[in-house]
């Protein structure tokens, strides 16, 4: 691939390109969280090349202000426009229920956000009790309760913000004793409840996910978004013409906006193999 992706400043990002199937896919989240997006769309569309922007200076985005984080997906879009992808998934629950419209509005190409699995988790349950772990942003953003309330089929929501979760998960503590201990704090209110669907409405928490299956035992079930996402990016981009085929390698670039040996080390293991970090800085 001979596409030069820079790290550097630019005065100005081309929101308009030619696409072609051989550009790479870009993926942001506010920190390593969109890992389990990315290690995701990597496994099953494995000819594309991926660029992934984390925007850990910035993290976590679930305490910032609808504006700080319509601002910080702007940036990190344009700057991925500069570096010509085909496509941008926004893999973030927060900056998805929270930016993703006006985004669409402002570029051209396929945008794919991460939402939670509401509707397939009201239609899942027998006891019509779902709860839904997310960010403290996301619990009050009224375009997330308007979809709770479309998709809810009937059934009982229970929304647990979890404020602290994806702080320990940057942090490397993601299989910590006090990452548990934060967790059964979440969940065992939701417990007696009589939950019988677990839905994981924030990108980082996978990581967490076999520490939540061993609070909750195995009859509760768990629904996350890698999936669904990424068979929604399949399509835009094969409706496109823009699926990447017989690709000889495919190369995957990540960046940081607060780089370090720790992050880098992190994300090698979260994404499955050895992750060169550099340093991304908006236009």
């Amino acid at each position: 691939m001979s596409q030069n992706y820079l790290a550097t400043k630019s005065d100005k990002a081309p929101l308009k390109q030619v696409h072609s199937n051989t550009q790479a896919i870009g993926i942001f989240d506010s920190g390593i969280g969109g890992l389990s997006i990315a290690q995701c769309i990597h496994q099953h569309l494995p000819d594309e090349n991926l660029i992934y922007v984390a925007d850990s200076q910035f993290a976590p985005y679930g305490d910032k202000s609808s504006t700080e984080i319509i601002e910080r997906v702007n940036k990190i879009a344009d700057w991925l426009i500069h570096q010509q992808v085909k496509a941008i998934v926004v893999a973030c629950n927060t900056a998805t229920v929270i930016a993703i419209e006006q985004l669409r509005l402002r570029v051209s190409i396929p945008i794919i956000g991460v939402e939670p699995a509401i509707k397939p988790a009201a239609l899942h349950s027998k006891t019509k009790k779902v709860a839904l772990l997310v960010t403290e942003a996301t619990a009050i953003n009224t375009r997330f309760l308007s979809l709770v309330d479309k998709h809810k089929n009937g059934a009982e929501i229970y929304i647990q913000p979890c404020p602290g979760l994806v702080e320990l998960i940057e942090q490397g503590l993601h299989q910590s004793e006090q990452c548990f201990k934060i967790l059964h704090t979440f969940l065992q209110p939701l417990l007696q409840s009589n939950i019988d669907t677990l839905v994981l409405g924030c990108t980082h928490y996978p990581f967490v996910r076999s520490l939540i299956q061993n609070i909750v035992g195995d009859n509760i079930t768990i629904m996350e978004t890698a999936q669904p996402v990424t068979d929604q990016l399949a399509r835009q981009l094969a409706n496109q013409g823009l699926l990447a085929s017989n690709q000889s390698m495919s190369q995957q670039h990540f960046f940081s906006s607060r780089v370090s040996t720790q992050q880098a080390r992190l994300m090698s293991v979260l994404f499955g193999q050895n992750v060169t970090l550099q340093q991304f800085c908006a236009l």
